[in-house]
């Protein structure tokens, strides 16, 4: 992992996947992820690459960070209360000005959303012959129905996450410590990946003061109350601390309303499911929905609901009483978004009971991976309650264990892998 010239932490796999749709003009390639996860560093990373590695001039590159409050009011921009910026026409010909009439120009807008009726901008420069157009955005809610419509379907969406383990290891490698996996990934687990924190140098107090006001609350704030007119803060933060609680178990909507009520805390039903699609489209939570694997079909009822940074769970929660199986399920879940596979729930009935199968992954249609995670499994009724389901499943594509036991090993076919083997070098 190489560092730029302005100290930018390279992430090459997502500069791999913006160069794989590079001059493909016709296409706006949107990146997207929570808050603070690195998309406007991995502009700037792709800009760096455009210009040493593939000779495109400063001149050719239009960049636009829509947070940016100074850049935005000299373009003439204004920012109304409900955090909208206006008009959009202003950026428009802003840009166009910028634009070299004979030569391809790379426009990157950053956090899109912030602009009002930007898909009208983005459509207008997607069908200039001379513009490749690259955005940023933080809210799923801008991919709705309307914006494929307004494209024809010409996007490409690449999905950014904070640093994975094996990034994280890569960017404190200056430090010159010689971490063990387990300790680097018990820092992992509490001072978070993104990528911010690690500027910190460990120092839990301010990396905690980051994560809970920079990316949480403003994430909150934002992307959530502004959107649904929020008043009672105080239920939202009930249904955040019960997913955040809960991640990895099996729950509904009418499971999370009678949790909460038990605890003290009522959150009506409707209101839940407004909350709820609130961190699903801020990406601050993942939903996992469950698959019958001999039905080859998702199921409707109940999901599994994973945070998008175990550090920004741990500095809500705090560390106390961490369920750690669970922690560890949560990361290999975003590993494996993180490679590219759409990831589900496994269900599986036998004619005595329907077993579980942690995740399944798909990818490109035809390729399918099972995954079981064990905190530890050498004990023999532990290792046989986690490969059970696995042997049960009626296909020979890979099953794998994954677990903190050293070495690896077979078991009728399955492979059992060390944790950090799969995180650190695959």
């Amino acid at each position: 992992m190489r560092r730029t010239k302005e100290n930018l932490i390279n992430r090459p796999e997502y500069i791999e996947k913006l160069n794989s749709w590079f001059d493909q003009t016709d296409l706006v390639k949107i990146v997207t992820g929570v808050r603070r996860c690195g998309k406007s560093k991995l502009l700037k990373l792709f800009q760096e690459e455009l210009i040493t590695q593939k000779g495109i001039s400063e001149a050719q590159i239009v960049d636009i960070n829509l947070e940016n409050l100074e850049q935005t009011r000299k373009i003439g921009l204004q920012l109304r209360d409900n955090n909208i910026l206006t008009p959009y026409t202003v950026l428009l010909d802003y840009i166009i000005s910028k634009l070299s009439l004979n030569k391809m120009n790379y426009v990157f807008i950053d956090e899109v959303q912030m602009l009002e009726n930007w898909q009208q901008v983005a459509n207008t420069l997607r069908l200039r012959d001379n513009v490749d157009l690259y955005l940023t955005g933080s809210n799923a809610y801008m991919f709705s129905s309307d914006l494929a419509n307004s494209f024809g379907g010409r996007y490409v969406e690449i999905k950014m996450q904070p640093y994975s383990l094996k990034e994280y290891r890569e960017a404190i490698l200056s430090e010159k410590e010689n971490y063990t996996p387990q300790d680097l990934y018990n820092n992992y687990i509490i001072e978070s990946g993104f990528p911010q924190t690690v500027k910190f140098k460990h120092d839990k107090e301010l990396i905690s003061d980051y994560v809970m006001n920079t990316v949480f609350y403003n994430t909150i704030q934002k992307d959530i109350i502004r959107r649904f007119n929020i008043a009672h803060t105080n239920k939202l933060d009930a249904v955040i601390r019960f997913i955040f609680d809960n991640i990895g178990n099996e729950t509904s909507l009418r499971n999370i309303e009678k949790g909460l009520k038990a605890s003290g805390r009522p959150v009506s039903v409707p209101s839940i499911d407004i909350y709820l699609q609130g961190l699903l489209d801020s990406y601050l939570v993942y939903k996992c929905d469950r698959f019958d694997i001999k039905g080859k079909q998702y199921l409707d009822s109940n999901a599994k609901y994973y945070v998008a940074d175990i550090g920004l769970r741990t500095t809500v929660l705090g560390s106390k009483d961490m369920d750690y199986g669970h922690v560890l399920e949560n990361i290999v879940y975003l590993e494996l978004i993180r490679r590219g596979y759409r990831v589900s729930v496994g269900k599986l009935k036998t004619d005595t009971k329907t077993l579980e199968v942690d995740f399944v992954a798909q990818k490109n249609g035809n390729e399918v991976e099972y995954y079981q995670v064990a905190l530890y499994a050498l004990e023999p009724e532990i290792l046989e309650r986690e490969l059970t389901p696995l042997k049960k499943i009626p296909d020979n594509y890979p099953k794998y264990l994954l677990s903190m036991d050293t070495g690896q090993g077979l078991n009728d076919g399955i492979k059992r892998i060390n944790i950090f083997d799969w995180l650190l070098t695959s």
